[in-house]
């Protein structure tokens, strides 16, 4: 895959994955309005994390952390890629489909070991209604995570990036539709769960058809190819879903506040914006090309994708945290200071986005530098590495609550997440060449902090002489606009000066992509 394709291939990814986030926004505006923080708002976070922290594990960490690879090379190679794809469905179906009768028979266990602080109080029992109900969206979701992974191993992005756009959809559809029929908007929105993830299963199994790859459901088979796999998979599972289990810790950190899960879910879900942008975008395009590259001995190549992928997710990363830090409290309390969350909540979230903005870059470099072990198999060391930065932030999350409180899983996250970038650097150097950044790179880096500094003190300085109108009932949602619109403008055009970046290349990535 040419520099310009790879391009490509994240601006394809990275503009459907945009569309999802913008109405994942839009997603938690409604929630933040209809319901709010409180009870019923914590309730469903804490059963909603439970099969997205084992989806992270079975389908996003493990199988695609060792599938990819796996099927990317034997699709290379011209081997039987239909064959593996059909036993590794079959082996990831029978056991997520066994996962989620057990989970739902277990819940109230589950919602103990999550999210002890509810034992006592309403939260408990409402959590574990809920959490049966949305359980099976991890099936649902396993497997339309192996058809995304064939399709990303064959260069087919769109699809897989698209599908996610589904679940904000009907979820942000269901939440109107019984606000305006006068029904009761969670209980709507927990039973759209499962329904958004059977749509999306069907999307990419669709379009996994299309491709050339048909699967079937059938009895699975451990032949030598599935023992491999699992043994890849095993320690990637956790490698992957380091995040996850951060959050976990976190929310168990903050069970015990009141409100405290609702705050840190809405702050999570602000800079999860950017993150899913760029950090996805980068990640699922970046795994199969290095694979490819290395199998073919294209070290340069590596080299050169490697570089340019972490070129391109710092330049949208480091001024969207640096925007974070500068401006919190406009961007909660515009986005999020309706209905049911008052200026306290508001308050509250903006602490936690800061706090979450100053980890940001080192979230997505993890995305970045990880495919460098799992394009060469090796998923044991990012095991490691996961385990010292679990261990490090149940340790902050957990022991930091006495001086900072509900906010210090924030805190932990972010520590954290700089820790594993550090290690997964540090382990990179072993590989040689390939597995280092350029000197372009590094001279962009030091580019990209300057003009996000600029921007940032420019965005300081505008929020407060936008104070006034940053407050005004209806003239907010224009001035934040115009704020974002201002620093948006700043970063590029200091960045273009100093060599940040360069317009053309944006271009030609855009021409590829329409191509």
């Amino acid at each position: 895959m040419k520099p310009v394709r790879l391009m490509s291939g994240f601006m394809t990814v990275g503009f459907w994955t945009l569309a999802s986030r913008v109405l994942g926004f839009l997603r938690e505006i409604l929630i933040a309005a209809y319901i709010g923080p409180g009870p019923l708002l914590d309730a469903f976070v804490a059963a909603f994390r439970l099969p997205n922290l084992f989806r992270r594990f079975f389908a996003e960490g493990a199988f695609n952390a060792a599938f990819v690879p796996m099927f990317s090379k034997r699709v290379e190679a011209q081997e039987d890629a239909q064959g593996f794809a059909q036993d590794a469905f079959n082996l990831l179906g029978t056991a997520v489909l066994v996962l989620t009768a057990l989970g739902m028979i277990f819940m109230p266990a589950l919602v103990w070991a999550t999210a002890g602080g509810f034992v006592g109080d309403e939260r408990f029992d409402i959590a574990t209604g809920f959490g049966r109900i949305m359980f099976p969206y991890i099936f649902f979701m396993s497997l339309a995570a192996l058809f995304s992974g064939v399709l990303n191993a064959k260069g087919r992005f769109a699809a897989a990036a698209a599908a996610p756009v589904l679940l904000n959809v009907i979820t942000c559809v269901a939440m109107v539709g019984a606000s305006a029929l006068g029904q009761d908007v969670v209980e709507w929105l927990v039973w759209t769960i499962p329904v958004a993830g059977l749509a999306q299963l069907l999307l990419v199994w669709v379009a996994t058809v299309r491709s050339g790859t048909v699967l079937r459901p059938r009895l699975p088979r451990l032949t030598p190819e599935m023992v491999q796999l699992l043994k890849v998979a095993f320690p990637a599972a956790l490698a992957m879903g380091v995040t996850q289990v951060n959050l976990v810790v976190g929310q168990i950190a903050a069970s015990g506040y009141e409100n405290a899960v609702s705050w840190l879910f809405i702050a999570d879900r602000l800079y999860q914006l950017p993150l899913g942008v760029v950090g996805i975008a980068v990640g699922v395009v970046l795994l199969p090309d290095l694979s490819r590259r290395l199998r073919a001995g294209d070290e340069t190549g590596a080299r050169e994708a490697l570089s340019r992928a972490g070129e391109s997710s710092l330049l949208l990363t480091v001024p969207s945290a640096v925007a974070f830090l500068a401006i919190p409290m406009p961007l909660v309390s515009v986005m999020y200071q309706r209905g049911a969350t008052g200026a306290d909540d508001v308050a509250a979230i903006a602490v936690a986005v800061a706090i979450y903005g100053a980890g940001l870059p080192a979230f997505v470099l993890q995305k970045v530098l990880q495919p460098l072990y799992f394009a060469r198999e090796d998923t044991k060391s990012p095991f490691r590495f996961a385990l010292v930065a679990m261990v490090l932030n149940a340790a902050l999350a957990l022991g930091l609550q006495p001086v900072f409180g509900w906010v210090s899983p924030a805190i932990g996250a972010t520590v954290a997440g700089w820790a594993m970038v550090a290690l997964l650097w540090r382990g990179a150097a072993r590989m040689g060449e390939s597995a280092q950044f350029d000197a372009r790179f590094r001279q962009r880096v030091l580019r990209i902090t300057f003009a996000a500094a600029v921007m940032g003190l420019g965005l300081y300085g505008a929020a407060l002489l936008l104070t006034p109108l940053l407050t005004a009932a209806y003239w907010r949602y224009f001035a934040l606009l115009g704020l974002i619109t201002f620093g948006a403008v700043l970063y590029f055009a200091v960045g273009q000066m100093v060599g940040a970046l360069r317009l053309s290349e944006f271009k030609a990535s855009f021409r590829r992509g329409a191509r």
